[in-house]
Parts: C-alpha cells; sequence; structure tokens
C-alpha cells in the first residue's frame, strides 16, 4: 500500500500538527531536504522529537533540552528507526527546518523544500524501513511537485555547509537512490 496525499497529509503518517510553521511565500515547491535528529543526542525513541516540534520539550526533562527547549523549529515529517512515518506540517505550507540555507545559488531553502527528518545520527547509519519509506514518500512528493526531481533531493548539511552535518556520512545516497528508482 503507498502513501496517499489528503490536503497536503500523508494518510498513513501519524499526524501531530506542529504550530511551527507559515505560509509559503508563493513559492514553487521544488526540494526535498533529508535531516537526522534524536533527542536527547545518540538516543532514540521516545516523545522528545515531536515535544520540540511542537513546543512543548521540557527543559527539566534531560540535561540538553535546557538549551533547546525554546526552539520554533519543525520538519514537515520524520521517519522513525522502526519506519514509522510522522507528518507536523503539510506540504503546502512551510515548515522550519532548514534555517540559513542555499541551494543552487537560491537563499532561504524552506521557502521552497520539503523536510523530512530521519531518527538517528549524522555520525551513524540508518534502518532498511527508513529507507523504504524515505524512498515512498519521496516518490509520492516528486508526484505531486514535480519540480523536485532525483537531483533536488539533497542533505541538509549540502544547503548549510560548514553549520549542519545530517545525514552524515551514514546515509547511504546509492542505496536511497536505487530504492527510489525502484518505484
Amino acid at each position: 500500500m503507498s502513501f496517499m496525499l489528503n490536503d497536503g497529509w500523508l494518510e498513513r503518517a501519524r499526524r501531530c500538527e506542529s504550530p511551527h510553521w507559515d505560509s509559503r511565500p508563493g513559492a514553487e515547491v521544488s526540494l526535498l531536504v533529508v535531516h537526522c535528529i534524536c533527542l536527547p543526542p545518540g538516543r532514540f525513541g521516545g516523545p522528545y522529537i515531536d515535544d520540540l516540534f511542537m513546543g512543548r520539550l521540557d527543559p527539566a526533562g534531560h540535561p540538553y533540552f535546557a538549551g533547546i527547549h525554546q526552539l520554533r523549529v519543525s520538519a514537515h515529517c520524520l521517519i522513525r528507526r522502526d519506519g514509522e512515518l510522522v507528518q507536523y506540517v503539510p506540504f503546502q505550507r512551510r515548515a522550519w527546518h532548514a534555517g540559513l540555507s542555499c541551494f543552487e545559488g537560491r537563499e532561504r531553502c524552506n521557502d521552497f523544500s520539503v523536510g523530512i527528518e530521519l531518527e538517528g545520527t549524522d555520525t551513524g547509519t540508518y534502518t532498511d524501513a527508513q529507507y523504504r519509506v524515505l524512498a515512498e514518500v519521496s516518490r509520492v512528493l516528486m508526484r505531486v511537485y514535480p519540480a523536485i526531481t532525483p537531483e533536488r533531493i539533497t542533505g541538509h548539511s549540502d544547503i548549510a555547509p560548514g553549520r549542519k552535518t545530517d545525514p552524515g556520512p551514514g546515509f547511504d545516497w546509492g542505496r536511497f537512490r536505487a530504492l527510489l528508482a525502484e518505484g
């Protein structure tokens, strides 16, 4: 069963609506950015990524959270280690995932991109389930937003070099692109 899109939401995704989004400035969606995140750093599972993107991260929950709980950030989706897909922002809205960024000379990547987080670290590897779900969701997005092509799927490190390192060297771009081509 493939993912279906309904009013900017993937029907098979767990919906967790973030307040951290705004309207796109009329820009065509033409880029997909792959990120990674885990909270606290190096630990998987738990509610903390949802809490961060929902603006409700408890600063007392872990020493690391004291420095990030006030951030107003989001991604369109998260793919957990087991392949669970969580969606925070509908695709037609601008999620706040890229920060200071540039792709092919164009700044402010949030304006024209979709951000997908993988639960992981920029020094680790990713699961088979994550690659499969990422490829499936990417194919849906490429159908809905034809300006997103395989060449316009990139890592956070590529649009914010020197500032970001995710998804990291453990992300197998060749494997992902082969799965993407299978659909």
